[in-house]
C-alpha cells in the first residue's frame, strides 16, 4: 500500500469516526432530556472507545508523516490527490467542531442536572433532619438543642 492511500484511508477514518462521534453524542443529548442514566452510561462506554480509536489514527497518521505536516504534503502531491487530501482535511474539522459543540451542550446539560438533583437531595436532607424544638429542661431553662448527630459530648 502506498503512503498516499495509507493516509488517504486514515484521514477518510478519521472523518467517518468524528462522523459518529457527533450522532453518539446527539443520542447521548437526547437520552439526557428523557433521564435514562442507565442508557446514558453504556452509550459513554461507545464514545470512549470510539475517542480512544480516533486517536490512535492520529498518532498512526503522525509516523508515518515524520514530522511533516499533512497541509505541506497535500502541496507536495498531484493536485488531484492534494485536492482530496485537502478536502479531506477540512471535512474532518468541521466533523470535530461540530462534535466538540454537542459535547459541550451534553456538559452543560449533564452539570444543570447534578445541579438539580444536588439541590433536590438538599432539600430532602433538610426535610428529614429534626428541626430544632425549644423545650424546657430540669432546670428551667432553655434545653440545648443539637440539630446534628452527636455521639460524643466532652466537658471539663
Amino acid at each position: 500500500m502506498s503512503t498516499y492511500a495509507q493516509i488517504h484511508d486514515n484521514l477518510v477514518r478519521q472523518w467517518k469516526g468524528f462522523e459518529l462521534l457527533y450522532s453518539l453524542l446527539e443520542e447521548e443529548f437526547s437520552l439526557l432530556c428523557k433521564g435514562d442514566t442507565d442508557a446514558v452510561g453504556s452509550l459513554e462506554f461507545s464514545i470512549h472507545e470510539l475517542l480512544r480509536q480516533l486517536a490512535v489514527e492520529r498518532s498512526d497518521v503522525k509516523s508515518v508523516m515524520q514530522g511533516t505536516r499533512l497541509a505541506e504534503y497535500a502541496d507536495m502531491l498531484v493536485p488531484e490527490e492534494g485536492d482530496a487530501i485537502r478536502v479531506l482535511l477540512a471535512s474532518i474539522d468541521d466533523a470535530e467542531q461540530k462534535a466538540a459543540r454537542q459535547a459541550a451542550h451534553n456538559t452543560e446539560l449533564s452539570l444543570a442536572l447534578l445541579d438539580q438533583n444536588h439541590a433536590l437531595l438538599n432539600y430532602l436532607h433538610d426535610q428529614v433532619t429534626p428541626k430544632a424544638q425549644l423545650t424546657y429542661g430540669k432546670k428551667g431553662t432553655y434545653r440545648e438543642s443539637r440539630p446534628d448527630a452527636a455521639l460524643i459530648r466532652g466537658r471539663l
